[in-house]
């Protein structure tokens, strides 16, 4: 038996985006939701393209929107690449979905929440040992003092070990999903199946998660879906290095020219002439004399 990565998009897609129970489960699992809170029933709404972000990064973030009984609605993403741009981009979305809440005539009192939980495929906070980062809108000084309206949940998958292989809350056992489960995965270990077996949502996301599900163009897709995010990956570490030799460049230019400079000023205060002084920088006498001027030596 055969095992597709979860994390790519047709597979997300197919498990998240199509069977309302399993998402519910899953959200009911990850989001910092009250007792009271518990999403009790879900309705898919459509996507919505976003604002491109910087790198050319497309297609790595495959996104899944609903809204429950109560009006709430909940954005969910797998982000598979990060830049720093992804927070405002995650900020934008939710705070859009929050807006547009008016144009169905709804007052500004019966505004409802709107919850956006990204799960990153990579490391973004190299300070928290922490994989789980909820924001919201808390008072500087009083903690217990919240705005309701927008929260967001980033989790670093990468970060994520259970405590012990017996670890069994309904939290962990999505995760375990999401990250053991890899391409080409044939043998999965045989307590944390039992486990996985034992929530009827995931055991059925496992079933949805089996090679042999999916025909063979779905599976030239999925295929596909990798050499993309390799792609981009790629992109965005080329921008990367650029941007840094780039940067180191700028900063030894900066540097060169802050030396000279300096230079300049010691020699005139040491009696050299301009002459000389242009002659050693390599700067015209004109140069030097506006460094000269401009430092108030002349």
């Amino acid at each position: 038996m055969r095992y597709l990565d979860p994390k790519n998009d047709l597979i997300f897609k197919r498990v998240f985006g199509e069977h309302a129970n399993i998402l519910k489960s899953f959200l009911n699992a990850l989001l910092p939701l009250e007792v009271d809170q518990v999403i009790q029933n879900i309705d898919y709404l459509p996507t919505e393209l976003v604002p491109e972000l910087p790198m050319i990064i497309k297609n790595s973030i495959v996104d899944v929107r609903c809204e429950d009984n109560k009006g709430r609605q909940f954005i969910v993403e797998m982000q598979m690449l990060w830049t720093d741009s992804f927070k405002s981009r995650v900020l934008f979305n939710a705070a859009k979905a929050y807006v547009r809440q008016l144009d169905k005539g709804v007052e500004y009192s019966g505004l409802q929440p709107v919850y956006a939980l990204s799960i990153v495929n990579e490391i973004f906070d190299d300070d928290a040992e922490n994989y789980y980062h909820h924001y919201r809108l808390v008072h500087n000084e009083d903690s217990h003092k919240i705005i309701e309206g927008l929260q967001l949940v980033f989790v670093e998958l990468p970060k994520f070990k259970p405590k012990n292989i017996i670890e069994k809350k309904l939290n962990v056992l999505w995760l375990r999903y999401l990250s053991e489960i890899e391409n080409g995965t044939e043998m999965i270990d045989e307590t944390l199946l039992k486990d996985l077996m034992s929530v009827p949502e995931i055991a059925q996301a496992l079933e949805l998660t089996k090679e042999s599900a999916y025909t063979k163009a779905e599976l030239e897709a999925y295929d596909r879906y990798w050499d993309t995010i390799r792609t981009e990956r790629t992109l965005i570490a080329d921008a990367e290095a650029k941007g840094k030799k780039e940067g180191f460049e700028m900063g030894t230019q900066k540097g060169k020219i802050e030396g000279k400079k300096e230079f300049v000023l010691k020699s005139f205060d040491n009696n050299i002439e301009i002459s000389v002084i242009s002659t050693i920088t390599d700067l015209t006498m004109e140069e030097v004399r506006s460094i000269l001027s401009d430092n108030k030596r002349l």
